[in-house]
């Protein structure tokens, strides 16, 4: 098959029709109609003598061969459309341009506060709103632009996504002042007869931290789960049980919950958090200032 005989048209199709997974939202977002669309994707199918996407009771899905297509056109057409718009200028003193960042609740208690901060100083009309890395189709909302980066330890983002290293970080013990653990160092026998406050977190670089205490050291005594990192503080600060943190998060919690930290006793892996985008975005101007801006504000 030779470009020459590919409309591009039906390329951009079929990466909507990975995004979005039905017809109809498609042909909203392209202003095109909805036969328009299907008369599209029979074209594609004609073109690569596949179904490409099947009708299912959860919209339309792709084939292992369209799957095998989605990374190399998604970089391919994420390189043109670069191309083709690294003219257009962003302002940040006068944007009133909304982004989206997937993180964590613990990217929001480390991240946002100082980049809210600096958001408010240097662009005063700029909003930010954040989603759970696991709360969506992470992949395809990125691509598709409705994400506008992500923050977090995500082995999924590999082909079309560019990322760059923030920090790595290792994991603690923290509980509240005055606990009778509270001293320079911890032994592995005192971690495991505390009592241990835990986070679900499955999904996330945390979860497999869980997972790897668990499966290679004694059974901790667990009084608690919880599914996020919010109230940890909170109950740390009124109870004598601990917790396993990154430390980032320890550091900004620690003063105002009247907390400490000590190094884990269990020998566990540090964590890379990256920041990734989509190809498609990677010289927009306002997707690199904000990217820039997150960079110079939590590297190191």
């Amino acid at each position: 098959m030779e470009l020459k005989d590919i409309d591009l048209n039906l390329l951009v199709i079929f990466n909507q029709l990975l995004a979005e997974r039905r017809v109809s939202k498609v042909a909203e977002n392209l202003g095109l109609s909805q036969p328009a669309i299907s008369n599209a994707l029979a074209r594609l199918r004609k073109l690569f003598g596949d179904e490409l996407f099947l009708r299912t009771a959860h919209g339309m899905e792709p084939t292992p061969f369209a799957d095998q297509l989605a990374e190399s056109i998604g970089y391919a057409l994420g390189m043109i459309h670069g191309a083709i718009n690294q003219r257009t200028s962003f302002d940040p003193a006068t944007s009133q341009r909304s982004f989206s960042i997937a993180m964590t609740d613990i990217g929001e208690i480390y991240f946002l506060p100082s980049l809210m901060e600096e958001i408010g100083r240097i662009a005063p009309s700029v909003s930010i709103s954040t989603v759970r890395n696991t709360a969506v189709n992470l992949k395809d909302a990125m691509e598709a632009g409705h994400i506008d980066l992500a923050i977090g330890l995500l082995p999924q983002l590999k082909g079309g996504y560019f990322q760059r290293r923030l920090f790595i970080q290792k994991y603690v013990c923290m509980f509240r002042k005055g606990h009778r653990l509270d001293k320079r160092k911890m032994s592995q026998a005192e971690f495991f007869a505390a009592d241990h406050v835990v986070v679900v977190s499955s999904g996330t670089g945390h979860g497999k931290i869980d997972e790897l205490i668990e499966r290679n050291s004694p059974q901790r005594k667990v009084k608690l789960t919880v599914p996020h990192f919010v109230a940890i503080g909170h109950i740390l600060q009124s109870t004598d049980m601990m917790a396993t943190v990154p430390e980032r998060l320890a550091q900004r919690m620690a003063e105002p919950f009247g907390l400490v930290y000590v190094n884990h006793p269990v020998k566990l892996p540090e964590i890379a958090i990256n920041l990734f985008w989509h190809a498609k975005y990677h010289k927009d101007p306002a997707n690199q200032w904000l990217r820039g801006l997150i960079f110079d504000l939590h590297t190191g």
